[in-house]
Formats: C-alpha cells, structure tokens, sequence
C-alpha cells in the first residue's frame, strides 16, 4: 500500500488548482490525485463555456464574489506565464425592454461593491458599436472578462505539481469506492488499488455529496445535475458575434440565461439551457440513469425547485428539443439571427448543492473534519475562481491539519 502525505480526488479544475497550491507550499508533501476519467477536466471544468468571468454578479462579501474577483485575475496572471490560450476580450451584458432596467442597475452595483475594473454602462449606440448585430436599450460593458482553454489550464497546473515532487502522482481512469480511517492515516480504496494518506482532500464535483457520504460527512443536501445544451453559430455566421454577449438574467431563475461566446478556438457558441437531467454525468438528451434519476426524484428539493420555477422548467425543456424556440431566444440580442445561422452544439452539466427548500443559491461550500476536507459546492464561477479556492483549501489544511512550513 503506498503512502502519500496528502490525496486529493477529483481532477476538475478546483482539485488541480488545489494539488498546485499545496505542492507550491509544500513541495517535500507527496501528493496523488485521483480521477476516474481517461482525462482530466473531462466533466464541469472541460464542458462549460469556457468564459473567465469577473465576479459582477455575486452577492459582494460572498465566496463567490471575492474568489471570483481574485481568482480571476490570478488565473489570467497564470495563463500569461504558462501560455494558456486565453482572450481578454470583455463581454457585454445588454437590455432589451424597461422591465429589465432596475435589474441591470442592480448588477452594476454589485460590480461596484465588487472593486470590478473596467466596467462602464453603454448606450443602445454603443452596443450597436461593440457588437453590430446586437441590439439593446442599455448595456454593461466588463472589458475584464474573458475566454480560456479551461482544459488546459487543469493539466498544466497538475503538471506544475507533480514537477516540483517527483513522489507525487496522477491516477487517471481509477475510482474512489471507499475511505477507511485510523488514528494516523486515511485509506483511500479504489477499483485499482488502496493508498493511505496522512490527509484527505475531496473535489469531487458531480460526486461530491456521494463521496462526503462516503467519508462520513453528514449531509442532509443533494447534488442535483441539470444539463445545459449549446448550439454553434455556423462558419458563415460567425462574424455576427464579435467576442460575448449576456442578457441581463432573470433574478427568478437560478441561471445566467442563454448567451453568445466566442471560444479560444475562434468558434461561437449559444447557450446553454438548463434542463434537468436524468444522468449526473449524462450530456445527450436522453442519457439516463436509474441511480442519479431515485437520488434526485426522491429527494423533496428537487420537486421544491421544480414547483418554484414550473414555468422556466417547462420552457428549459421546450427549447431543448425545439430549434426553432432556442433560435427565438437567440433572437432577442441578435434580431437577424436565422435558423440556417445554428446548428447544435455540445452539452455541459452542472452540479447544484441543492438545499431541502429547493433553493440553488448557496454560496461555495467547503467543510472539514477531522483529516478531511471536502469541496461541497463549488458551480459557476467555481473554474475562474479555482486558484483562490485552492488557496482557500490550502489555509484550511494549515489550520485546521496543523501544517507548518518550518
């Protein structure tokens, strides 16, 4: 059985960033990083829209907020010395009717309070000159917001890691079926093998309330996946979208709404929806699981979510099967947007820690015990925000473990 100072499972972005921080801290600590997939970053951090996001729309004082805030510029630092591919090219958000107004000066004060740089309101003019094909009464223009090869990013701090300690490691395709405990050490029991640990640190994503069970973590929340599918503008259409293009969302729905952004590969995506998905790690539309189907449809927040947003629910599921209604969507930033323009796209899912209540609001959720941590909830913008949550854990692990760098 070999032993590690420190396991980390789970090899999305946030368990990189976190084996990066602690191995630059630590580099005598020996570190192994676990992940079930042929890859990593093969789930949220690999399949979302690929934006660095600025932090403008988190409550100011939330996790979300200032992780957002400093991780993103720590990440954009990272992406410079490293060569990420990475753009910051700045993102409009845009109003198209009054109604949304109060809504939108709303996210602007929350950029104020949130020490966002660069941002300034923009007129129906200016839009029209930003993104000629878009058009809005008011806008927001954040020129600190950008795009990033998130994968790429998640292997190159892994990377960084393991050359700084060459007793570290990456396990790739081997899953985490159960954790022992002693007095010293933690057993990690795979379907490869079993490694012993003197700490245990979790990030387990779509998983992550699972293997908290598995650890003995009480938790009386669900990890609820919903699926966001994408359509792309074709070769033709493209130029119709300059950079990235946000509607001023719904403060009703617990997601940003369907947007434009161009990706680092010079290709635009539409999306996502936000359907629920009968398969955490399920992107086709009829991807099903029995397990992850019982554990959600059993559980009274999700019916408590469904019940609160039955019109959006519905909605979701119309335009996911429905070009023609996506297109509609489209249509209110981008008026001469065509059916011939879209064709379909990937998916992504997302993980929501959802509460008994059916509320998906929560902040990033990070708890320990005592030779464990585990990231709980950590959605958008969990992969701009990655670095400072990994120096989050890191100050934890210090504190709470009795990590000394002397």
């Amino acid at each position: 059985m070999k032993k590690f100072d420190v396991i980390i499972v789970g090899g999305g972005i946030v368990g990189a960033a976190t084996m990066y921080k602690i191995q630059k801290a630590y580099p005598t600590k020996s570190i192994l990083l676990i992940e079930k997939e042929m890859g990593l970053a093969d789930h949220q951090t690999g399949n979302n829209s690929g934006v660095i996001h600025s932090g403008i729309y988190y409550k100011p004082g939330s996790k979300k907020a200032v992780n957002c805030v400093n991780g993103r510029r720590e990440l954009v630092a990272f992406a410079k010395e490293y060569g990420i591919q990475h753009d910051v090219c700045g993102k409009l958000i845009v109003a198209v009717d009054e109604s949304e107004l109060p809504f939108l000066n709303k996210i602007e004060e929350h950029g104020v309070a949130n020490g966002i740089e660069d941002m300034r309101r923009v007129t129906a003019q200016e839009i029209k000159e930003i993104e000629p094909h878009c058009i809005g009464i008011d806008g927001l223009f954040i020129g600190c917001t950008g795009i990033i090869d998130f994968r790429g990013a998640t292997k190159k701090m892994v990377e960084l890691a393991m050359s700084m300690n060459s007793n570290s490691e990456l396990h790739l395709q081997e899953e985490v079926i159960r954790f022992n405990h002693s007095d010293e050490s933690t057993e990690v029991i795979t379907n490869k093998g079993t490694y012993s640990a003197t700490h245990l640190i979790v990030c387990g994503g779509l998983q992550a309330d699972r293997l908290a069970k598995k650890d003995g973590v009480q938790l009386k929340e669900k990890v609820v996946g919903f699926r966001g599918d994408y359509y792309e503008l074709t070769e033709e259409a493209k130029h119709k979208v300059r950079n990235l293009i946000y509607p001023v969302p719904n403060p009703d729905f617990p997601f940003l709404g369907v947007h434009f952004t161009r990706m680092v590969d010079g290709s635009v995506e539409c999306g996502p929806n936000a359907v629920f998905t009968f398969k955490r790690e399920g992107y086709g539309k009829t991807d099903f699981s029995l397990k992850d189907t019982w554990d959600a449809l059993t559980y009274r927040g999700t019916w408590k979510l469904f019940f609160k947003n039955m019109k959006f629910g519905i909605d979701e599921y119309r335009r996911a099967f429905s070009k023609r209604l996506f297109l509609k969507t489209l249509q209110r930033l981008l008026p001469d947007l065509t059916m011939e323009d879209i064709e379909p796209g990937r998916a992504g899912v997302r993980a929501l820690l959802l509460r008994e209540d059916g509320d998906t609001r929560d902040d990033f959720r990070i708890e320990y015990t005592k030779r464990s941590i585990h990231v709980l909830n950590a959605p958008s913008p969990a992969a701009t925000a990655c670095l400072a949550i990994g120096g989050d854990i890191l100050e934890m692990a210090e504190s709470h473990f009795g990590w000394n760098k002397n």
